[in-house]
């Protein structure tokens, strides 16, 4: 059971947890990675790795067949979203070649890749979502509406997310955003919260983790937190999701008057997932055994730990120059 984990950059975590899946159910396989960048930390922990183009490049997902039918991969695992569509439109290209892609579906993809769709998605389904204007409509709000929240409809890893206090830096920073989109400015407690769905499209698992401090829109502090009112929700998302399968990732604030809003939807494992994994939610273990027919595990809502910490630190990976292009 080899496996793949495209566009792996700092993913070490990811990987590692992977191979412990395979080795705890005692199945021969191997992990191997791919990225752009010759020297991604992630690349040196994998049990083998290639550098390959970027995903925008057309020659994309012909390189990824290439590399599963010469290595006997069986499934692919993507980790950034700009890669979701590409795979997703290719899965009839993959399955002749006898791999998996661990990808939900177009729809649910299209969905999560455009933050208006998103929000459209949310209000048809009842479920609280922060208020979204387009940039004309935003100029007209009163000054009291700030400050608001300026960011790409179609971003990721909060690149290019600003707050803004008042229309000339609304008017300024929207100089320097594509395709802006201004989002009501939501307080309180964010999360992220870890959903596994099955195969059959069912919520197996949802593991709330309290954001408490972010580098570079990763969470580099979190906690689990077992807040009953956001794994409801999170049944209730993932649950009117279709076509999803694996770990679905969601994104709400847990406002001081208790209520929940939601704000992003993203259909892969996101960077903080180790900690849900360290508290007991082996969702690499449960893919594997769902995809192999090996049967579930019970009880895997009550799994994981309560209030786990995750601090995060950096960590050097020494590697000789000749084993990576600089």
């Amino acid at each position: 059971m080899n496996i793949l984990i495209s566009s792996v950059g700092r993913r070490v975590s990811l990987v590692r947890l992977f191979q412990k899946a395979l080795r705890g159910l005692d199945i021969i396989g191997s992990v191997y990675a791919v990225d752009f960048c010759s020297h991604a930390p992630a690349l040196q922990v994998a049990d083998d790795g290639w550098t390959v183009p970027r995903v925008t490049e057309p020659t994309y997902v012909d390189r990824l067949i290439e590399i599963c039918k010469e290595n006997a991969v069986r499934l692919v695992v993507p980790t950034i979203d700009t890669e979701l569509n590409i795979l997703s439109e290719a899965r009839d290209r993959f399955k002749i070649a006898d791999v998996s892609l661990l990808v939900c579906s177009d729809e649910t993809n299209d969905v999560s890749s455009d933050k208006r769709k998103t929000e459209i998605f949310f209000n048809m389904h009842a479920i609280p979502t922060a208020r979204s204007y387009e940039l004309d409509e935003a100029l007209l709000l009163p000054e009291n509406a700030y400050p608001l929240l300026l960011k790409p409809a179609r971003g990721s890893s909060s690149i290019g997310v600003t707050r803004v206090d008042g229309r000339k830096e609304l008017l300024f920073f929207a100089q320097y955003v594509d395709d802006p989109l201004i989002q009501e400015f939501v307080h309180g407690d964010e999360y992220t919260i870890d959903v596994l769905v099955g195969i059959d499209g069912s919520v197996r698992c949802a593991v709330p983790r309290l954001r408490m401090e972010t580098r570079a829109g990763e969470v580099s502090k979190s906690m689990t937190v077992n807040d009953p009112v956001l794994v409801d929700w999170a049944y209730k998302v993932a649950g009117v999701l279709n076509g999803a399968f694996g770990c679905v990732t969601l994104q709400c604030f847990r406002q001081p008057n208790g209520d929940v809003k939601f704000i992003e939807i993203n259909p892969r494992f996101g960077g903080g997932f180790p900690l849900s994994a360290e508290a007991g939610a082996d969702y690499p273990r449960w893919i594997l055994k769902m995809l192999l027919g090996l049967g579930e595990d019970s009880g895997m809502q009550s799994s994981w730990r309560n209030e786990l910490v995750m601090l995060r630190y950096d960590e050097e990976i020494f590697v000789n120059r000749e084993d990576i292009q600089v």
